[in-house]
Parts: structure tokens; C-alpha cells; sequence
């Protein structure tokens, strides 16, 4: 009437564990998905940030001297071209990153 001890079914239980752990790998994250979509929230963010910093700066001129809506005009559109500015290097950037990685590989290869 004795079962099996404590210490076969505690071996028994962790053959199971281990048995169901091997059939569950879990796949290697792809980093090229997730780089690209860290670059295109980086690029957008930038462009509204140097919108959104030279409205505040037009605004914030126009309040202070009475000349609505000229200056938030004006520093909208130069926060607008200090966002595409600042996303066209840092697109630069990658671009040079990925020329040195692929220049890397072919040194690798030949």
C-alpha cells in the first residue's frame, strides 16, 4: 500500500517540468523590426516636438508684444523646418550606421 515517496515524485514532477519547458522555446525578438519602428517614433516625435516648441515660442512672443498671430506663424513654420532638420540627420544617422555595419560584413567576408 505504499505509494511512491516524496522524493521519486518530486523527481517525477521535475522531468515533467523539464519536459514541458523543451517543447516551449520561445523565438529569438527580431531587433530589425524592432530598430525601425523605434526610428520612425523617434523621426515623428522630433518633427511635433520642434512644431509644438516654436508654436509655444510664437505664441508666448505674440502675448507678450501684441501681435497676434504673427510670431506663432512664424515660429511655427521655423520649429516645422527644425523638426525635418533634425529627422533628415538623424535618418543620416541609420544610414551612415548601416553603411559601416554592411562595410564591417564585407571586410569580415573577403
Amino acid at each position: 500500500m505504499s505509494g511512491p515517496s516524496e522524493a521519486e515524485r518530486l523527481k517525477a514532477l521535475e522531468a515533467r517540468i523539464a519536459a514541458a519547458r523543451q517543447g516551449q522555446t520561445q523565438k529569438p525578438h527580431t531587433e530589425e523590426h524592432y530598430s525601425q519602428a523605434h526610428l520612425a517614433w523617434r523621426m515623428v516625435i522630433e518633427l511635433v516636438a520642434g512644431l509644438g516648441i516654436g508654436f509655444g515660442i510664437g505664441y508666448g512672443l505674440d502675448a507678450l508684444l501684441g501681435t497676434s498671430p504673427w510670431m506663432m506663424m512664424v515660429f511655427a513654420v521655423l520649429g516645422f523646418i527644425a523638426g525635418v532638420k533634425t529627422m533628415i540627420r538623424s535618418a543620416e544617422e541609420v544610414q551612415r550606421k548601416q553603411i559601416e555595419a554592411a562595410d564591417a560584413a564585407n571586410e569580415k567576408k573577403g
